[in-house]
């Protein structure tokens, strides 16, 4: 790879969970409130209240994509609230605080494991896990 190569594939995410949701423009309030998340994209249906294609992300680069329940979706299998993510973070305790502060349900609090990470792990509304951590992995 050529240095070029290598810095933009530090700069861009080349990652991206997706999920749908029942009511995704709640679901954007609340990630962007609770977990830092920025929204980048958004493409509504025929109404504002359908999400057809939304992606956001978070300063240090994770993103995510989501939108509303929908037949024609290529994911129109999964059910809503289907799905766990886990999030690099060198701030968990920021994070989880402001996760808190925002109504997540704590499942798993904030801690310190074995393997040398801090996290925790939270629902959002709809009952999507969110994990941060320091663990990056390998």
């Amino acid at each position: 790879m050529t240095d070029e190569t290598l810095e933009r594939n530090r700069t861009r995410t080349s990652m991206w969970p997706t999920m749908t949701y029942r009511d995704a423009p709640a679901a954007i309030r609340f990630l962007t409130e609770a977990f830092g998340f920025e929204t980048t994209a958004l493409h509504t249906g025929k109404t504002d209240d359908e999400v057809v294609h939304a992606e956001l992300r978070r300063p240090d680069g994770a993103g995510i994509m989501l939108g509303s329940t929908r037949q024609d979706s290529a994911i129109c299998g999964l059910p809503p609230r289907t799905g766990s993510v886990y999030v690099v973070t060198d701030e968990p305790d920021a994070v989880f605080a402001r996760a808190t502060a925002a109504g997540a349900v704590v499942v798993q609090g904030l801690e310190d494991t074995d393997y040398g990470s801090r996290g925790f792990t939270v629902r959002d509304p709809e009952g999507v896990f969110w994990s941060f951590g320091t663990y990056a992995g390998a």
